[in-house]
């Protein structure tokens, strides 16, 4: 019911920033709640932000509140990720997920969409 196609990872240096976008398909990309995940080789998945349907309503993992920024341009059917003063332990592949209902937003359970993975690496 929607694609998602996640973009801007790349290799960036301790206490840079990389913008990561998520490009999703169909009309309906306003009703979704969305989110991003992250994934470290051999680690968990891991929430990282999530954003209601209109953007007012954000969370994040403590770790990266004041560093990281999440916004959507639900007419351009797009969710971005700001990630500033990036750390070596930000290091992993960073997902978008799109969920229908906020009843579980920040674990992975809660989303049945997902984008294939942009790889982020960042260097001491």
């Amino acid at each position: 019911q929607v694609q998602l196609v996640e973009s801007g990872g790349g290799l960036v240096q301790a206490g840079g920033s990389l913008r990561l976008s998520c490009a999703a398909s169909g009309r309906t990309f306003s009703r979704y709640y969305m989110g991003w995940f992250r994934q470290a080789p051999g680690k968990e998945r891991e929430f990282v932000v999530s954003i209601g349907r209109s953007g007012a309503r954000i969370d994040s993992l403590d770790s990266v509140k004041g560093r990281f920024t999440v916004f959507r341009d639900n007419a351009r059917n797009t969710v971005d990720l700001q990630m500033n003063n990036l750390e070596p332990e930000d290091t992993a592949v960073y997902y978008c997920a799109a969920a229908v209902t906020n009843a579980v937003l920040t674990t992975a359970r809660g989303y049945q969409y997902w984008g294939q993975g942009t790889q982020v690496t960042v260097s001491s």
